[in-house]
């Protein structure tokens, strides 16, 4: 697909007085610029005239004034529109990240974790690099060969008109070569994106890869990318500096248009040379904002494309936000949460097609082999993954995704492997609330069997667990996660596979727990072991994204078909 470039005046919070100040300074330098070859011109002219030297001292002090001038205010424009630059990259930045943590799971490995990390780390770089040249080089374009032309015009029309006719030919030869420049750099970053995103899956999976001992292997891919982009890169270089010679040739070659009728009208004596040497003074001048642009095109090519897609993805969130449902709700005993025709999917591929069923408060079992859409499904309950299509209804009441900030409130959701943070097991257990007091927390530490590991701390409830701290047992990790949802008392629990990883004989001990602790909340369990069927209220039997059954673990043993082969098959494997 075609990627998109941004080529216009950025937009962000306060580019309008950045751009309105860059204007009114872009201004006064024109001014300095056509008084400093003014009075350059004038004492040159002097001193050629043999005129004494204490007559010219005041134009040469003049040039220098505006010398100084011209030089201090292009570094305070360089400085606004570097702080300029600056707050909008960071404002990127953190809305590119409040954006990525608030897609789904499938955005992401849609556009490739590689390439959202690229985009938050050097495609703002770039979009700061391109936000900081293109303000003051558009501005400059327009403003000062204008005022130059207009001064030159009053001089001499006829050299203002070569001024302007060479413009066009200049035009011509930078877009034929800006196409082919941007044509190469459309290409170095597609094959930069593709090198991201495959440097960091083989930074994930480096591990697995040296245990199936395929790093070898793999590293030849690696090296194959590499090559991609080291090629991609030297045809991008080779486009730039023959588009900079081509520039740098042709407003020469103007320059020395203007210089040559300058000097035979000048020897016919047409022109006297005040005007003659001022308008030769102005010529390069007139060329340099025009030059400037065409050598920071290549510089800015990068910025334009990081800078349309960080503004998509923002923009898309940003509307997905206002379209998102605000309802609110509370889930009570006898609520019922509905699905009716629901449909996900990524691109053109389904992962969960058609979902109808309805679930109420208990332990309702999401049941199926790997990849059956267990976590597709504990993922769009949990508000992390959209629907592209059905509805959802919580009492009867629609909502477009359980991406709800009311239904957030309800629900606590335990991992295979909940995170412990570095903190104290105190603020572990507290991750859901937040104010709870030193006493609450004591009472879920003996709720869930933890009164042990407390007392070998030597700092009780108040000691640092985790990274730089006490390490502790998945077990003891799973009944933390067990801790924090039961003292935020949310009445929703999302499990997601949470005995999987553990030991048989820690695997009961908790199972025990969840079911004793859990009983009178609406639990959603997404598993495939086969001791918690018996257990579950309701279950929900995946098969490839479909719903294959639904009901009792009796019910399901009683009718023959996928979910009786599939309890077979898993005890046999098992057995």
């Amino acid at each position: 697909m075609k990627k998109q470039r941004v080529k216009k005046l950025p937009n962000y919070p306060g580019s309008l007085k950045t751009h309105s100040l860059l204007t009114i300074f872009i201004l006064c330098e024109a001014v300095a610029i056509i008084a400093q070859a003014y009075f350059l011109a004038r004492a040159i002219t002097f001193l050629f005239d043999r005129m004494p030297i204490g007559e010219v001292i005041p134009d040469i002090g003049f040039f220098f004034v505006a010398f100084v001038i011209r030089y201090l205010i292009t570094h305070i424009e360089m400085a606004a529109a570097d702080k300029y630059a600056a707050k909008s990259a960071q404002m990127l930045r953190d809305r590119l990240m409040q954006t990525y943590f608030g897609r789904s799971h499938a955005f992401v490995r849609q556009i490739g974790i590689g390439h959202l990390v690229t985009l938050a780390m050097e495609g703002v770089d770039h979009v700061k690099r391109y936000v900081e040249i293109i303000g003051v080089r558009m501005i400059k374009t327009a403003v000062i060969p204008a005022f130059i032309v207009i001064f030159v015009f009053l001089y001499d029309p006829i050299s203002s008109v070569i001024l302007v006719l060479a413009v066009p030919i200049i035009v011509i030869f930078m877009i034929l070569l800006g196409l082919a420049a941007q044509m190469m750099a459309d290409r170095q970053y597609e094959t930069y994106t593709r090198l991201s995103n495959h440097f960091i899956d083989s930074l994930k999976g480096l591990e697995t890869l040296a245990y199936l001992g395929k790093s070898r292997e793999h590293a030849k891919k690696i090296e194959q990318v590499s090559g991609d982009y080291r090629n991609a890169t030297m045809r991008t270089l080779r486009v730039a500096f023959l588009s900079t010679f081509a520039l740098d040739f042709f407003t020469s070659l103007s320059i020395a248009f203007v210089a040559v009728g300058l000097g035979l009208r000048l020897i016919e004596g047409d022109i006297t040379l005040l005007p003659a040497l001022t308008i030769l003074i102005l010529a390069p001048e007139y060329f340099s904002p025009i030059k400037q642009v065409g050598k920071d095109y290549h510089a800015t090519l990068d910025g334009q494309l990081a800078m349309q897609e960080i503004d998509n993805l923002i923009s898309t969130e940003e509307s997905r936000q206002t379209n998102e449902q605000t309802e609110l709700f509370d889930w009570q005993q006898d609520s019922v949460l509905t699905f009716d025709k629901v449909t996900v999917g990524i691109a053109e591929k389904k992962l969960l097609d058609d979902l109808r069923f309805n679930i109420r408060t208990g332990w309702n079992g999401i049941i199926g082999a790997s990849g059956s859409g267990k976590s597709t499904l504990i993922n769009v309950l949990a508000g992390l993954l959209l629907p592209t299509d059905g509805s959802i209804q919580i009492n009867d009441q629609p909502v477009s995704s359980l991406k709800n900030e009311s239904w957030f409130e309800q629900i606590a959701y335990i991992p295979q492997a909940p995170y412990v943070f570095p903190l104290s097991l105190a603020d572990n257990i507290r991750f859901y609330a937040l104010d709870a007091s030193d006493e609450e927390v004591q009472q879920m530490i003996q709720e869930i069997g933890l009164e042990d590991l407390v007392r070998s701390f030597p700092a009780g409830i108040h000691e640092k667990i985790g990274e730089g701290g006490r390490s502790i047992s998945g077990g003891q990790e799973q009944r933390i996660a067990i801790a924090r949802a039961l003292l935020s008392g949310k009445p929703v629990i999302l499990l997601d596979e949470p005995t999987a990883h553990l030991d048989i004989e820690t695997e009961y001990e908790i199972k025990q727990l969840m079911l004793r602790v859990f009983k009178d909340k609406f639990v959603i369990l997404a598993t495939h072991r086969l001791h918690w069927l018996k257990q579950l209220d309701h279950i929900l039997f995946l098969e490839s994204g479909e719903l294959k059954h639904q009901g009792t673990h009796e019910q399901l043993m009683n009718q023959s078909g996928n979910y009786v082969s599939f309890v077979r098959w898993g005890k046999e494997e098992s057995g």
